[in-house]
């Protein structure tokens, strides 16, 4: 007997960064590892995240991000399930394609119904009541840290990780999202640079990024400055970082895993509550890129971290303890089991 055929509908673009398209692979690779299929479907900006980092995965191409394009595609197409990770798609859409089949919905927003029979939300403030009236009476919800969808090889690394945190600053990782955002990744280092003494900087970047070609040029004459385009070797570079600076979405629940303390920056509006939230439980220090004096206090935020081993302590023991890694399984386990029921139900 083959597993259930699961479609994911995912959004990606300059605006909204290639996270979506990230934790949705670590969730469909959880799926398949207990014996579902799992499809790919958005605009081309999908195809371009999928071609680098999973170059294998199964897509299908939609005309764009809009609803209409997108239900279009889907209607062409034969599954049994479908998972929505993608913030401009409401209930009329979800139940539209979903066409009556179970619907997982990815979101950190609740701020719109919601045609889903679960719902994963790994904002560390959110609480149920914020979906009332959002969601079906029977919706499952699958809220905070211990659901966030972070790639296996995080926990895996996770011992090794937080056995020397509060270490020395030797190693400074910069990862801003691969869409770099209004080049905010060259501004971050143009800060950092004179700040960090001899530390070597890992620079995680898309290729199409803005920053990457005037940081090229600058790590031509910086040693210091390692450029990172499109890596695989994320949880790696992640394990051995002693502090980073990152933004404040779903990396951010990657870098709680290994422990790793850092300065997260808030480029959404969407991250807001979740930054303010790691910032309130001691598990980063956080930051809003358009505040008006966010050179100053950056800078006063870093110089905390690299010579402060106390408090790289403390943020390493209190983010590892909002997020161990794991829920991407989770997650799987209790959409699969919602895939089951729905299958033994009788047809009306």
């Amino acid at each position: 007997m083959t597993g259930p055929r699961i479609l994911f509908v995912v959004d990606a673009g300059p605006r909204v960064g290639g996270g979506h398209v990230i934790r949705s692979l670590t969730l469909a690779g959880a799926l398949s590892a207990q014996g579902a299929s799992c499809t790919f479907m958005g605009p081309p900006a999908v195809s371009a995240v999928l071609d680098a980092f999973a170059p294998d995965a199964a897509q299908l191409a939609a005309a764009s991000t809009e609803p209409r394009d997108l239900a279009t595609a889907v209607a062409a197409e034969a599954f049994d399930a479908v998972v929505f990770d993608h913030y401009g798609l409401g209930e009329r859409d979800h139940r539209a394609m979903g066409q009556g089949r179970p619907v997982l919905v990815i979101d950190d927003l609740a701020d719109r119904p919601l045609g889903a029979d679960v719902v994963v939300d790994s904002g560390p403030a959110r609480k149920a009541e914020d979906y009332n009236g959002l969601i079906a009476d029977d919706a499952r919800l699958l809220l905070g840290p211990p659901y966030a969808p972070v790639r296996p090889e995080f926990a895996a690394l996770r011992q090794t990780a937080l056995a020397w945190r509060g270490e020395p600053v030797q190693r400074v990782l910069v990862s801003m999202g691969l869409t770099d955002v209004d080049g905010i990744t060259a501004r971050v280092v143009e800060r950092l640079r004179p700040r960090v003494g001899d530390a070597g900087l890992d620079i995680v970047l898309g290729d199409q990024a803005p920053s990457l070609p005037g940081l090229m040029k600058v790590a031509r004459r910086d040693p210091r400055l390692a450029i990172h385009v499109d890596t695989p070797h994320m949880a790696r570079l992640t394990a051995e970082a002693d502090i980073a600076v990152g933004g404040s979405g779903s990396s951010a629940w990657e870098r709680c895993t290994l422990g790793l303390p850092s300065v997260v920056i808030v480029l959404a509006e969407n991250q807001r509550a979740a930054a303010a939230a790691l910032a309130d439980r001691g598990a980063a220090l956080a930051l809003d890129a358009d505040q008006p004096d966010f050179d100053p206090q950056f800078d006063r935020a870093l110089t905390r971290l690299m010579i402060d081993p106390a408090l790289r302590r403390q943020l390493a023991v209190s983010s590892a303890e909002l997020c161990d890694g794991l829920g991407a399984g989770r997650i799987a386990t209790v959409f699969l089991q919602r895939i089951r029921d729905s299958a033994s139900q009788p047809t009306r």
